[in-house]
């Protein structure tokens, strides 16, 4: 020891600065390297979720699917598992953590990609929807640790901006999954097609579907061996653990003197919010190419729709990050939002063709600032009931798995022309958000302090 050093280095401003300046620096690069991470992750998100508009033309003609409404299932079997699943991916979390949390949810992941495997080669598309439900059980897992995750990581005042990296990585997976899925299974895909459908041979046909089939094999296998080696990753990481706190004691005002979530109101019509713009979402996404497909334009046109309703979400998105607060709010965005959806929504109505597939690509601007524009408006006020709240908003992400399969039983069933059955699941959905962005949300609410209201704008941002 250096005599005089210990005193120096206790009386010493320029020691002490130069100590502050090394402690800022490493906690600089701890938050950089775990945005880093959880941004693959928030990738991964967006990379499986978007798979499934390519995967409904895939699965109706390899599987020999009879009707839309039976290949709209493949929405059902993933987003279904969100309300299935929601309660207990919060009780894993309390049981072994957020990083522990995010690595298992990897595993399942991956294991629901293997499922693929088995289902491919049996051409079994109920074994398929088996290996969606696993895949998207994974993801609630995901989804209810990397979103809180990122909002607590680091300054309240840049939560905003990392929100905005997150969503930018998501929405760039979903543009790229189709594209790259679509290239690999849909590959001359009206030659084949067409093959199929005039080849009388049944032994033939077989051996046609089953050579289209395992085209997904090795693009999941894949994308198991990937999710295997992010898990490895995340659980060997630094990742610091957090701990967003209990429940009990937080919210203060009306908030406290709350008993339950029933004496939200604005909570559960904002649930019910959530649940229809899913809906309309995944219709705009994975329905766009089953509805070029029933206006009869070609698969290898179709098969890359769902990226040009993403591209547009994904423009909405950095709009909303340079308006949203600064030039307007959070219900201005949304009504502006649901304004714009009933607008492209009735040019689908009265147009045709590559006129209607582009109002319907113009949804995901419509689509893109309503999640993070619900969610404030319906947490609001919630105070220690917050955390329930976001469970039960997050089961509204089922409306993926309901609205789909609507539009295909209208079109098919009720044998509905194809833009008339479209357009009246889109319509009243938006009509529905509009009603929540005027009125909606404020029913019930109660007088909410300024950092609450922080805290749940913190969390809105979130998508």
């Amino acid at each position: 020891m250096i005599p005089g050093f210990k005193e120096c280095g206790a009386k010493n401003p320029l020691f002490l600065t130069i100590n502050k300046e090394n402690m800022s620096n490493t906690n600089a690069q701890r938050q950089s390297y775990a945005i880093v991470i959880i941004g693959m992750l928030f990738f991964i998100l967006g990379f499986v979720t978007w798979l499934n508009g390519t995967l409904i033309p895939f699965l109706k003609l390899t599987c020999q699917l009879q009707s839309d409404l039976l290949a709209l299932l493949v929405t059902s079997a993933f987003y279904i598992a969100y309300v299935v699943l929601a309660w207990p991916a919060a009780m894993v979390l309390e049981k072994v953590g957020y990083k522990n949390g995010m690595a298992l949810s990897l595993l399942i992941m991956a294991l629901g990609s293997l499922i693929f495997i088995p289902a491919a080669h049996s051409r079994n598309f109920g074994l398929f929807l088996v290996g969606l439900f696993v895949q998207a059980g994974g993801m609630t897992i995901l989804q209810a640790a990397s979103n809180p995750y990122i909002s607590v990581l680091g300054s309240l005042d840049t939560a905003a901006r990392r929100m905005s990296i997150m969503g930018i990585c998501n929405k760039t997976a979903g543009i790229l999954s189709p594209i790259i899925l679509s290239a690999i299974v849909l590959k001359n895909a009206t030659a084949l097609e067409t093959q199929i459908s005039n080849t009388h041979d049944l032994a033939q046909k077989t051996i046609l579907l089953s050579e289209m089939a395992s085209r997904i094999i090795p693009p999941y296998i894949a994308m198991a061996g990937v999710l295997l080696v992010l898990a490895f990753l995340i659980k060997m990481s630094k990742l610091p653990e957090i701990n967003l706190g209990s429940s009990k004691n937080e919210g203060s005002g009306k908030a406290a003197e709350k008993k339950s979530l029933r004496d939200f109101p604005h909570l559960w019509l904002g649930a019910l919010c959530i649940f229809l713009y899913v809906g309309v979402e995944v219709l705009a996404g994975d329905g766009i190419g089953t509805f070029g497909r029933a206006s009869g334009l070609p698969l290898d046109v179709t098969k890359f729709f769902t990226s040009f309703t993403l591209g547009a979400m994904l423009v909405g998105y950095v709009v909303g990050i340079i308006t949203v607060p600064k030039y307007m709010s959070q219900s201005t965005a949304l009504k502006i939002c649901a304004w714009s959806g009933l607008i492209f929504g009735a040019g689908v109505l009265f147009t045709h063709g590559y006129a209607a597939i582009t109002c319907i690509a113009l949804l995901g601007l419509s689509n893109s600032l309503m999640w993070p524009a619900i969610w404030p408006l319906a947490l609001e006020g919630l105070g220690a009931f917050t955390k329930r709240g976001s469970a039960l908003l997050i089961m509204g992400i089922a409306g993926g798995a309901l609205v789909p399969p609507l539009y295909g039983a209208l079109k098919d069933k009720a044998g509905l022309p194809n833009n008339i059955a479209y357009c009246l699941c889109l319509l009243p959905c938006y009509g529905y958000i509009l009603y929540y962005a005027l009125k909606g949300h404020k029913v019930g609410q109660p007088a909410v302090d300024m950092e609450t209201r922080k805290t749940i704008a913190t969390i809105g941002q979130t998508t």
